[in-house]
């Protein structure tokens, strides 16, 4: 009894007048935008910190590329499958009481993933971690959007996405040092003690909100949701799987590909004609909002599909470490975490429309610059296209929040942040996917093609394989016969190393066309007017 109250003085006195941390005092809006801004670099660290893992991890499990993208894919499926549904849980049961569970959540499946034994724990370790950070980002960005007034809104998103940022900075910088002199579990495991604050944290700042009208639980729309989204993924990841022989016209795929066709059609249409829907695509009717949330779709497609391939090319084709490899994405998060407010400042000052043109632009011209790796392709050129990049997705974030929710009502706030967020992830998993399937079949042509090209009688390839057998016998001591051997396999393997770098540069290519399509659309954005 005298714990309890104890603990009822501990919370009145917390909740004080004077306290910073109570709804009423000026600073508290800012306290809980810190509070917010932990859950975001959390869930945004696991969609960067794993991707300098990839190779190491497919070398533990055994693994191929096909099997590993779950990884990462399975996590951003897992939240695009929860964010619609936080809105509502959130109107229900409270926005800190589920904000917490989120934070919970996402660290046991941190903890969980580090336990892992093989490559399908791990999967499912991801779906675990993948929920929780589907419940932090609605979530954070409904409740910073409800306590700024809007003409704070675009400089306190600005700031919230610097979290974003310095997970992008220092994520793969962090899983590099981790994988090369640790092992790639402690990868997972370092969300632990950040998930423990950030729990500890929502407890003593945030105050609990509960939306006074609850709308009725889309069950249909959250199972259809919740079907074609991963069979629509599974059957992209599996068209050029070494283990599937028959390609796209295997029986199976085209199962999967007619089981998410139905699961799409039921959810589309039950989401717009139920009156009460899990994710209110009616709200894609606003011309602002609808044509963001296309811009997002192809942004993320491009961002995230990128950020995977990135450090596969760095590792596997020009050797460099985990370390390495995450060290190049340091200066990008320093730089979008500069311009990320910077822009939010300049919203309020010109019209966001341009600006947000501006970084489509560069964001595109960066892919472009990827299209034309090779297998001697300096630093300084990678680091090039990556500082344009940095610069681009800073300017790009912030105009396209505001922009997005200036015309939408406050009490449809969570209802679109589902929607928003929702696209992002599933652009996000498209992108890991199809530049995944695109890489698989672009390698396997152009190995094709690199092999047809080969004639062992022509005087170039005599004089190359002569070359390489008489490196072997110099550098590897071998025999005559033995290494006429090793350099027809030397150059067997740096055809492969070609075809795999060819394939990389094609999906660049890809993407850098996918985002300047997804950009013309914002030339149709109207001038924001205000939500109040």
């Amino acid at each position: 009894m005298r714990k309890a109250t104890l603990s009822h003085r501990l919370r009145r006195k917390i909740r004080s007048r004077d306290s910073a941390f109570h709804p009423r005092n000026i600073n508290y809006k800012w306290w809980l935008l810190g509070n917010i801004m932990v859950g975001t670099f959390m869930a945004v660290l696991d969609s960067t910190i794993v991707n300098v893992a990839l190779p190491k991890i497919m070398t533990s499990f055994g693994v191929g590329i096909d099997k590993i993208e779950w990884v990462s894919t399975a996590y951003m499926l897992a939240m695009a499958v929860m964010l619609p549904t936080a809105g509502w849980m959130a109107d229900k049961f409270g926005y800190k009481r589920l904000y917490f569970l989120g934070m919970l959540f996402f660290t046991l499946g941190s903890l969980l993933c580090g336990m892992s034994g093989n490559e399908d724990m791990l999967i499912i370790a991801r779906v675990i971690q993948g929920f929780g950070a589907g419940t932090i980002q609605p979530l954070g960005m409904a409740i910073i959007s409800r306590e700024f007034p809007p003409q704070q809104r675009g400089v306190a998103l600005g700031f919230w996405a610097i979290a974003a940022a310095a997970s992008i900075s220092f994520g793969p910088l962090i899983g590099g040092y981790l994988v090369d002199n640790f092992n790639w579990a402690l990868i997972f495991d370092v969300n632990v003690p950040v998930g423990i604050i950030g729990m500890v944290a929502t407890i003593i700042i945030q105050t609990e909100y509960k939306n006074k009208r609850i709308r009725k639980f889309d069950i249909v729309g959250f199972i259809s949701a919740t079907i074609f989204l991963p069979v629509l993924l599974y059957a992209l990841s599996q068209g050029n799987a070494e283990t599937n022989s028959e390609g796209w016209s295997a029986p199976y795929i085209l199962l999967c590909f007619a089981i998410s066709l139905i699961g799409m059609t039921v959810f589309i249409t039950q989401e717009l004609t139920v009156k009460e829907p899990l994710l209110d695509l009616r709200l894609l009717t606003n011309r602002n909002f609808g044509i963001c949330s296309l811009i997002m779709l192809m942004f993320s497609i491009g961002m995230f599909g990128s950020t995977f391939l990135l450090p596969l090319y760095l590792q596997n084709s020009l050797g460099y470490t985990a370390l390495q490899a995450g060290a190049v994405f340091l200066p990008v998060g320093i730089i979008q975490g500069i311009m990320s407010p910077t822009s939010g400042f300049l919203t309020t000052k010109v019209n966001p429309k341009w600006i947000l043109l501006t970084g489509i632009a560069m964001l595109a011209f960066s892919f472009y610059i990827n299209s034309s790796f090779s297998f001697l392709t300096e630093r300084g050129y990678i680091m090039f296209g990556l500082y344009i990049r940095g610069f681009a997705m800073g300017i790009i974030f912030t105009p396209l929040s505001t922009i997005s929710l200036s015309q939408i009502s406050k009490d449809k706030m969570a209802q679109a942040s589902g929607v928003s967020n929702t696209i992002r992830q599933i652009g996000g998993s498209l992108g890991v996917a199809i530049l995944t399937t695109v890489l698989t079949s672009r390698v396997t042509y152009h190995n094709e093609l690199y092999s047809e090209a080969l004639n062992p009688n022509a005087p170039a390839y005599q004089q190359v394989q002569s070359g390489l057998q008489h490196f072997a016998q110099k550098q590897i001591d071998s025999s005559p016969s033995i290494a006429g051997q090793q350099g027809k396999a030397l150059l067997i393997s740096h055809i492969g190393k070609q075809a795999y770098i060819q394939g990389v540069d094609d999906d660049f290519l890809l993407v850098a066309v996918l985002t300047i399509i997804g950009g013309i659309p914002a030339f149709a954005l109207r001038k924001r007017k205000e939500n109040v």
